[in-house]
């Protein structure tokens, strides 16, 4: 019998914790409940959650540091839970490393749908999941990079790089049509996949982490293309 898939509840208000609780119990996850940032850092390493709830308005460390802090060493799916609703606290929290963004107050079946997707979604599909020229096999090389779907692994000049699925994904599935431009809503539908809640902005947040951890190349590069989307392009 598969073992329970692990939340950890990080919220101050006790009652929507527990509400939350009671909520993914009976879809059969294991949760823990923490209350402070520091507790929810220390609980991590001992409890090994498969997703984090994170609520932003903590006290001490806030729900931000707290993401950003276990974004240094690990890549497990989180879920900000918070009564901002601007867009430029959304952004922010996707910036940090956040996979999803729930506004409070939430409905419970949304809640759930959520956790669900991101769980999906953080599970290494099936190699045939993901549209793959049959030539290229599953994995794409360019000088000095290397992208392995088969093992979900980035090399890069010669140094291993720590990505999560999605964005590894998304490197792997815009280098395997090189030069040719995809538009946001194309990739949010191959790589998230029509089940997504989210907008395009995840799009551009993603693509902004892969710029951040691999730069440039003088035969390759992440290209913009204004209005449009995004390419990977060799330069000839």
């Amino acid at each position: 019998m598969a073992s329970k898939q692990k939340i950890l509840i990080v919220d101050d208000d006790e009652n929507i914790a527990e509400l939350i609780s009671l909520y993914l119990l009976k879809e059969c996850y294991e949760t823990r409940i923490v209350h402070d940032g520091e507790s929810a850092l220390q609980a991590f390493p001992a409890f090994q959650p498969d997703l984090i709830l994170l609520d932003l308005m903590l006290p001490g460390i806030d729900g931000y540091q707290v993401c950003r802090e276990l974004r240094k060493d690990t890549s497990v799916p989180i879920i900000m839970l918070s009564a901002k609703g601007e867009v430029f606290d959304k952004v922010l929290g996707l910036e940090l490393g956040a996979d999803d963004y729930i506004i409070k107050p939430f409905d419970s079946k949304e809640l759930v749908a959520r956790v669900k997707a991101v769980l999906r979604r953080a599970v290494p599909p099936a190699p045939s999941s993901l549209p793959v020229p049959e030539q290229q096999g599953q994995y794409v090389e360019f000088p000095d990079l290397i992208v392995n779907l088969t093992n979900y692994s980035v090399i890069y000049m010669g140094h291993s790089v720590e990505m999560p699925p999605k964005e590894l994904e998304l490197l792997y599935f815009l280098a395997s049509s090189p030069n040719q431009v995809f538009t946001r809503e194309q990739l949010l539908d191959h790589i998230w996949g029509y089940e997504y809640v989210g907008d395009t902005r995840t799009v551009d947040v993603h693509i902004k982490r892969l710029r951040e951890k691999i730069n440039d190349h003088p035969a390759w590069q992440l290209s913009t293309v204004w209005g449009i989307g995004y390419k990977f392009e060799v330069k000839r």
